[in-house]
């Protein structure tokens, strides 16, 4: 019975395998996604709108922050259509989700009810960075 890791973040997803419940990760798909990294400058060349009201006046509008919630969107779909491939074809029975809080609720967001089902645990941790070993001691010892 095969059993995928993910560890990701806004910019960075990797996958790991493990065959047997006690084995070391093996990595089989590493995504990247480089707008996850940029500014919010570095993603909008104006500056916001303005706004008109009666009681507070002219005012601008906030954007801040939209852009990189909406690319972390993007990515956090693009992690589970991977993820979803991967069903598909029976190449897993069991998923851990390993992910900074934030990215953690929306891969939640963007999971299929089929996927969902797959989720053997969670860890609210950045730990894309890490290597294999030091992942792997974070998840339980028998997968």
């Amino acid at each position: 019975m095969s059993t995928w890791i993910l560890a990701a973040d806004n910019s960075r997803a990797r996958i790991f395998t493990a065959t047997k419940a006690t084995d070391p990760l093996y990595e089989i798909h590493t995504l990247a996604f480089p707008e996850g990294r940029l500014h919010e400058g570095d993603l909008t060349t104006d500056k916001g709108g303005r706004g008109h009201d009666s009681i507070r006046g002219a005012h601008g509008i906030d954007t801040e922050g939209a852009h990189r919630q909406e690319n972390a969107e993007r990515f956090a779909s693009l992690i589970c259509d991977t993820l979803e491939t991967g069903r598909n074809k029976g190449a897993f029975q069991k998923l851990y989700v390993i992910a900074a809080p934030a990215f953690l609720g929306l891969l939640r967001k963007h999971q299929s009810p089929p996927l969902k089902q797959l989720v053997a645990g969670e860890i609210d941790k950045n730990l894309t960075t890490q290597p294999p070993a030091s992942i792997r001691q974070s998840l339980p010892d028998f997968l």
